[in-house]
């Protein structure tokens, strides 16, 4: 060996170079299995497919923790966890292979298989093609391992040339890196064609002009408060809490909405423009999400249009439990597989349960279920709000548990009756003197008759409440507050129409929703 002879490759080396390879595998697989996902459906990827299957075996209290801790960004942190996880197995199975190659090879293979049960599992898989980017991908990041692994450089005293050996896994290694990245892109390409498809949809409704349109809100439903949330919330800023691990994009051209089950005299299939045919409606409701804590930000109200879900459902020939109807669930399914239990007797009991296509004005976005959600005032979203809906059966609750009910969740979730303290903040130092407390309160369907106040274990005070909207939205209000020096406890309640004062007993969010006054802890200088 001359001098200009790069020396044998050390164990350690050798170990490092297998744990590479190992990355360079699951890059592979991962790669591979979302272009051949685009090809066969975006939902039937691994990634995906196991953050749903472990979305829908994480128990309800630590889905709760997950909502409170991470909000909106949960299911981010979910799929970078699985690509933790998957990176520091692939550096296992690396370091593996190089002493037992086929052992590391079959150990890729192995968590191919575990990605395509959860594919062909879950709710909205349809055919056992979803099983197919997992089991590509895995084949392809086995067979890569089990290559680059054989060309690794000897350990001393195995090779007369090392040079030779380190350059042919070097090359193999950044050929495997660059066709990987081309199979992702790939993917992205014909996965994003799909999306660019569904916005392209979305870009050409046209809203009809609801022949009935909401009454304009009340000038004095809003206060001009510092720090209260606006009456109407923004698209933009409205809460979002579903399973999906990536928004559907659907096409509005190509949906449809089959209606049937008991009950249903005349099973119809609609499509987005025999809904946009129908009389539209237009009102503000106040939406709530059951995993909302108290003083949580999950709820949110909006300006929806739609159609009348009863109206439709009478066109159907259904009847409500009251008139002898055989059906008490109205089950909504979603193009994700999402399975949402509603009960009949509230959808067709004259409040304004809509089959909405729009969202303060536009049509809804992705995000909140474009092109069809379900919206009805008055029930949690967990057994009312179905987006991206494509499916309306009517059956018992005796025949069917829907996906929350099945995971411990109530069938039948009316609002809780709820108020929360918007400012001051918590823990904040307001100066001594006059300080404005205010916030919003809600009991969708019955209305806010009163909002009081409580300084430390002083008497209620009675709040000065904001014009109603209507009994399905929130209602803000307010109180001037002679704040002492100190630290002080602010806590709120409210009584509904129906006579019934806000609960000061805690609950958690499960079976059926929040309950408790909500506090807040300042200190006035």
């Amino acid at each position: 060996m001359d001098d200009t002879t790069p020396p044998p490759l050390s164990r350690p080396a050798r170990v490092s170079l297998g744990a590479l390879s190992g990355l360079l595998a699951e890059y592979a697989a991962i790669a591979v299995a979302e272009l051949a996902a685009a090809a066969v459906r975006p939902e039937s990827g691994p990634v995906l497919a196991v953050g749903g299957a472990a979305i829908d075996r994480t128990p309800p209290a630590v889905k709760d923790w997950a909502i409170r801790r991470f909000g909106t960004d949960d299911k981010l942190v979910l799929q970078l966890g699985i690509l933790t996880v998957l990176t520091l197995l692939a550096l296992a199975l690396g370091v593996l292979a190089v002493r037992w190659r086929r052992a590391g090879a079959g150990g890729v293979l192995a968590f191919g298989a575990v990605g395509a049960w959860a594919a062909v599992t879950r709710p909205d898989s349809t055919a056992p093609t979803d099983a197919l980017p997992s089991v590509v991908g895995a084949v392809t990041g086995a067979a890569l391992l089990y290559l680059l692994v054989g060309r690794l450089p000897a350990t001393r005293g195995r090779s007369a040339e090392p040079g030779l050996e380190r350059r042919a896994f070097l090359v193999a290694a950044a050929a495997a890196a660059v066709a990987s990245t081309g199979a992702g892109v790939a993917g992205r390409v014909l996965g994003g064609t799909r999306g660019r498809s569904a916005v392209a949809s979305r870009d050409s409704v046209v809203l009809p002009a609801p022949v009935s349109k909401a009454a304009p809100v009340p000038g004095g439903a809003a206060l001009r408060t510092g720090g209260v949330s606006p009456f109407t919330t923004p698209n933009e800023d409205f809460y979002r809490v579903d399973t999906a691990l990536t928004v559907p994009k659907v096409d509005a051209d190509g949906w449809r909405l089959r209606i049937h089950g008991k009950g249903v005299v005349r099973e119809r299939v609609l499509s987005f423009a025999d809904l946009l045919d129908m009389p539209l409606i237009e009102r503000d409701i106040t939406l709530t999400c059951v995993s909302n804590e108290v003083g949580g930000p999950y709820v949110g109200t909006a300006r929806w249009t739609g159609v009348r879900l009863a109206d439709l459902l009478r066109r159907c020939g259904v009847k409500p439990p009251s008139e002898g109807g055989p059906a008490d669930q109205l089950v909504a399914r979603s193009v994700d597989g999402m399975t949402i239990g509603s009960p009949v007797e509230e959808v067709m009991d004259g409040r304004d349960a809509l089959l909405a296509v729009g969202m303060n004005g536009q049509p809804l976005p992705f995000a909140h279920g474009f092109p069809v959600r379900m919206v009805v005032p008055g029930l949690y979203g967990y057994v009312s709000a179905c987006k991206w809906i494509q499916d309306i059966e009517l059956t018992t609750f005796d025949a069917y548990d829907p996906y929350w009910v099945r995971r411990g969740w109530a069938r039948r979730a009316p609002v809780k009756t709820q108020s929360r303290i918007d400012t001051p903040r918590p823990f904040a130092r307001p100066e001594s003197g006059t300080v404005v407390v205010a916030g919003v309160a809600w009991a969708q369907h019955r209305g806010i008759d009163k909002v009081e106040i409580r300084v430390d274990d002083g008497p209620w005070e009675e709040t000065r409440l904001a014009a109603e909207d209507t009994r399905d939205t929130w209602r803000q209000w307010s109180y001037s507050w002679q704040a002492a020096k100190g630290g002080h406890t602010l806590t709120v309640r409210a009584t509904d129409r129906t006579g019934e004062t806000q609960t000061g007993e805690r609950a958690s969010t499960l079976p059926d929703g929040a309950s408790g006054w909500h506090s807040v802890v300042v200190t006035v200088d």
